[in-house]
């Protein structure tokens, strides 16, 4: 078992929100629209969290349906009190062994959730067994190497404060997440028309508080890694990122977001 550094802490929307939910909001929107799906088709979200691709495929895609799962009830329990439409449904289920039959939605989607999973094989068949032929498999992820700015930032920070940084950098932990290992994966498991692709959105601080406060909230592997230290290397890794973020006139920071897409098509 990963210790909670490793894995973080998922039980906590309005943290989750307040970390990277608020970032994820302007990239769902691009995945949605950029994936073309005509309306009245079902879909299911996997990892749904928060429910905030859940939301988007509803005010974007004109779904006949969208049911999201998630393997935290806290989480499921917050979508489903902030994403209220007859159209979508949220419940409880590993993305590994969806609850839902065989060819049972026309699109299966995942947001930031991927790289996360036990078996990424396993769980893309998976997710392809619950569509139905020439429907769609799709997700997205960071670039937690180098376009996801936030992170990458903090983990570089990280590792001049505390050797034991570096072995949790959800940059090296993930190389699934890049356009090489990401095409491999949705080929791998007989999806066809593969095609990988990027988003980015600004993600702009009002000032070093807005920036700091989400990582001592302990929901994410950096804010779980974080309420590991002790305080003075807490204070430490502050100040580091304080010196190294770029700080405009009026205090705010500007940075940038990076998500790695990918989609393939079920034969039929």
């Amino acid at each position: 078992m990963e210790s909670s550094a490793a894995s973080g802490s998922w039980a906590d929307g309005d943290r989750y929100e307040a970390y990277v939910g608020r970032w994820s909001r302007p990239v769902a929107r691009r995945f949605v629209s950029d994936l073309g799906v005509p309306p009245g088709r079902r879909w299911l979200d996997v990892g749904c969290g928060t429910g905030v691709l859940s939301a988007t495929v509803l005010d974007l895609a004109a779904p006949a349906s969208v049911h999201g799962v998630d393997r935290s009830a806290e989480f499921v329990a917050h979508a489903a009190a902030h994403v209220v439409d007859p159209r979508v449904t949220f419940g409880t289920g590993d993305a590994l062994t969806l609850p839902v039959d065989d060819a049972a939605v026309d699109v299966v989607v995942s947001g930031l959730v991927l790289n996360f999973l036990p078996g990424h094989p396993a769980a893309v068949a998976e997710w392809r067994r619950a569509v139905a032929p020439g429907g769609l498999v799709a997700a997205y992820v960071w670039d937690y190497a180098g376009g996801m700015q936030l992170m990458r930032l903090f983990w570089d920070a990280a590792a001049r404060v505390t050797l034991a940084a570096g072995s949790l950098d959800e940059g090296a932990r993930f190389p699934v997440c890049a356009p090489g290992p990401l095409a491999d994966l949705f080929t791998g498991a007989g999806l066809r028309e593969v095609a990988t692709g990027s988003v980015e959105v600004p993600t702009v601080f009002a000032d070093f508080d807005d920036f700091w406060t989400p990582f001592l909230g302990g929901t994410g592997h950096a804010p779980a890694y974080v309420a590991t230290l002790p305080g003075r290397d807490r204070t430490a890794l502050r100040e580091a990122l304080r010196a190294d973020l770029p700080v405009r006139d009026d205090g705010s920071i500007a940075l940038t977001a990076r998500a790695w897409t990918v989609r393939g098509r079920v034969p039929g």
